[in-house]
């Protein structure tokens, strides 16, 4: 009497989409670190299937990448890091595609330091500007044109203090080790509204734009739940959370 419940249960497991699911690893631009946490959960919670993230600046992330790290999937900071990639043979053709379009804000963890952005960096009246390192970190490159179209480049060199990704020079100033520092906004911003501290939004023509592109690695390709994430960064549920960060989608 019970062989049939148990057939019965075998084949509603079998069915079961999450008993289906697996996971992916992914590469992440540490400015996206509070976006994709949050998309990593409405991911799980839709399709059953885990995302394995690691965080890091652009640069460091495609050496790593480069040096056969398992990675399944690269969200990076910029377009040209993943476009280079797939030149590199690493990457699935025909896969690459913009994500989120990032924004760049001058912050301090001081409520009242920042009010007028501009004027503030024009005094030089503080002892250290965090900003993350051009070479290997989007957002500190387009720190860099900021200054250089303020013509403060070296009004303000004396004052850098340079972090390896932009979740480093975040933590500079977060810890006061740095007054102010170029950060990503979507560390600071949440549903129209800075969320800690003082900030200006840079405008957008002091700095080149910040397409971030993601790119599905040859590594995941075999992986239907890779593809599943590359999907589900295209749909409405996470557009709403990437604009919520003040991201362009």
């Amino acid at each position: 009497m019970r062989l049939p419940l148990l057939i019965t249960a075998i084949a509603c497991l079998s069915v079961n989409p999450l008993a289906l699911a697996d996971e992916v690893q992914v590469a992440v631009a540490a400015n996206f670190t509070a976006p994709m946490q949050e998309i990593a959960q409405a991911f799980e919670q839709d399709t059953g299937n885990r995302v394995v993230a690691a965080f890091g600046s652009t640069g460091q992330l495609y050496a790593q990448i480069s040096h056969g790290a398992p990675f399944e999937v690269f969200l990076a900071a910029d377009a040209t890091t993943p476009a280079r990639i797939e030149q590199d043979g690493l990457a699935v053709t025909g896969t690459r595609f913009t994500y989120a379009t990032g924004a760049l804000a001058l912050w301090s963890a001081d409520a009242s330091l920042i009010s007028d952005g501009e004027q503030l960096l024009r005094s030089g009246s503080f002892q250290h500007l965090a900003i993350a390192n051009p070479k290997t970190a989007p957002y500190g490159l387009a720190a860099k044109q900021v200054m250089q179209r303020l013509g403060l480049s070296a009004a303000l060199a004396h004052t850098l203090v340079e972090g390896q990704s932009i979740g480093q020079t975040y933590q500079f100033v977060a810890s006061g080790n740095a007054e102010l520092g170029f950060v990503a906004l979507s560390q600071v911003y949440r549903n129209g509204e800075i969320t800690t501290g003082s900030a200006w939004q840079l405008p957008a023509e002091l700095y080149e734009p910040i397409h971030q592109d993601a790119v599905l690695l040859d590594k995941g390709a075999d992986n239907p739940a890779a593809a599943a994430l590359l999907s589900y960064l295209k749909s409405e549920r996470a557009a709403a959370i990437i604009r919520s960060y003040g991201y362009g989608h």
